[in-house]
């Protein structure tokens, strides 16, 4: 019989995850009944999704570097719907990336009407702009959320939502050795140390990691044995690598996946780009200082459009500033080495704000079956109750 073809389609490193994670759970139903087309990262290459194009092209933030990216995103999106007018998928799975991926939607729609088009994760309409719920009705057929808090809003505009749960949740650290990634440094057992996350995004890197690094140069002053280590995210790499080297200090860039891992447990306290990766630090056990900054005019506008007081979802799910978050102009290198010290010279307020960390992700759903197995599930009889075969 002929093999579901999937078509599956992210923008940015997290939503790259996602894809793998769906698309290898989709492969362990169906085997070789099913194939996968579409765009993703190397994430995604390696269950076999083959992009047309690098997707760093697309991990856009911000209003005007939207404008001035359209360009791109524009011949990007052109690609992508030939890509499927090529290969003619039995469903089109669309991947967070708000702006690139409704966009997608109304272009698939337009080229085939009767083709199935799901969106995995809902924007943050709880947060903000509550009116993306009804434009995201109107344009797809599924929900596939990861938030508790998303399948109201969708229920009154009429979307079919299913609830599956957060990947960053389901991620475990049991296998990670934090002092394998001592070894692999040669940073002693006893040294202090501090993970640098200065996001995934080229604009995160241009706007975040200077203060992040102006922060660390004043902690190095009064700490000259703190070992410093830096995850990068492929999406960012190069970029990363490039502004380490000319810092006046050591500081460690680690690419490897496992090694990551290893770093998430080995840290002493964590300087974070605000994202997912906060919510994986947490999982870790990681006491973390959250900083970020965006451009002035995005910020000016979300300012008046978000509706809770905090960006880190632990944060918000607690209802209070469990972690320290500086934001646009208090993102910046006194104040984020400030809060830094605080907890690096402070045992017990970093076991305390673990501890509440830990409480806040019990709140969110920690220990739920794994997401991109529900996600595969809820897919399929999504698939089967349309009639639509599943090969």
């Amino acid at each position: 019989m002929t093999p579901l073809k999937v078509m599956l389609v992210a923008a940015e490193a997290s939503g790259d995850a996602l894809g793998a994670g769906l698309a290898k759970a989709l492969r362990a139903r169906l085997g070789d009944r099913v194939t996968f087309v579409g765009v993703g990262g190397a994430k995604m290459a390696e269950q076999g999704v083959e992009s047309p194009f690098d997707i760093a092209q697309l991990s856009i933030l911000g209003i005007l570097e939207g404008l001035k990216a359209y360009p791109t995103v524009k011949a990007r999106l052109k690609d992508t719907v030939a890509l499927a007018a090529r290969e003619k998928p039995d469903v089109a799975v669309l991947i967070d990336s708000w702006g690139f991926n409704i966009r997608l939607a109304h272009a698939l729609r337009k080229l085939d009407p009767a083709l199935p088009l799901v969106k995995y994760v809902a924007p943050q309409v709880w947060a903000y702009r509550a009116g993306r719920a009804r434009s995201l009705a109107k344009s797809v057929d599924l929900l596939l959320s990861i938030q508790p808090m998303d399948r109201p809003y969708f229920d009154a505009a009429g979307l079919e939502s299913v609830f599956v749960g957060n990947s960053a949740l389901a991620k475990r650290f049991d296998h990670a050795d934090g002092a394998r990634l001592r070894a692999a440094i040669k940073v002693a057992p006893e040294a202090p140390l501090l993970l640098v996350l200065p996001g995934s995004r080229p604009s995160e890197i241009e706007r975040v990691m200077p203060a992040f690094e102006d922060a660390v140069r004043r902690l190095k002053v009064d700490r000259p044995e703190l070992a410093i280590v830096v995850p990068a995210a492929y999406t960012v790499a190069e970029a990363v690598k490039a502004r380490v080297a000319g810092w006046p200090f050591r500081a460690h860039v680690v690419e490897d996946e496992a090694l990551k891992d290893d770093a998430f447990v080995a840290a002493d306290v964590a300087l974070a780009c605000s994202g997912t990766v906060t919510t994986e630090l947490a999982l870790a056990g990681r006491p973390m200082v959250v900083g970020y900054k965006t451009g002035a005019v995005t910020y000016a506008i979300l300012k008046r459009l978000m509706k809770p007081k905090w960006i880190t979802l632990f944060n918000i799910a607690a209802g209070k500033a469990i972690a320290p978050e500086l934001i646009q102009d208090a993102c910046e290198g006194d104040g984020l080495a400030r809060e830094v010290a605080r907890l690096l010279d402070d045992p017990a307020l970093r076991a305390r704000q673990t501890a509440e960390q830990n409480a806040a992700l019990d709140k969110m759903g920690r220990g739920m079956p794994d997401p991109s197995e529900a996600a595969a599930d809820a897919l399929l009889k999504f698939m089967a109750r349309r009639g639509d075969r599943l090969g």
